[in-house]
């Protein structure tokens, strides 16, 4: 089993998706990052963290508002953004890491 560490150890950049079932925004966001999931497959890896059933990565990570889309490579937080973006806007961000 890849634990959450190993992902965001990776050298591959890994878009972590802090959202709640609750959250509007999070909803709308879903599709588009299955989306880009499929566009950039095997060059980065985009994983979903529901802030509800894991308190502990969000208060880590010091989430306070959902979505808050982090961009991990090699351990370190190389961007970040609350709320949700427009997919051609995320693909570009995500293209910068890899």
């Amino acid at each position: 089993m890849t634990t959450f560490s190993n992902l965001i150890n990776s050298n591959q950049p890994v878009l972590v998706d802090f959202f709640a079932e609750w959250c509007g925004p999070c909803k709308q966001l879903a599709p588009v990052l299955k989306e880009i999931s499929s566009q950039v497959n095997g060059k980065a890896r985009i994983i979903k963290v529901d802030i509800d059933k894991n308190p502990t990565a969000a208060a880590k990570y010091n989430v306070q508002s959902v979505p808050t889309l982090i961009i991990f490579k090699n351990g370190e937080i190389k961007w970040r953004q609350s709320g949700a973006l427009p997919k051609q806007q995320l693909l570009e961000i995500i293209s910068r890491f890899y």
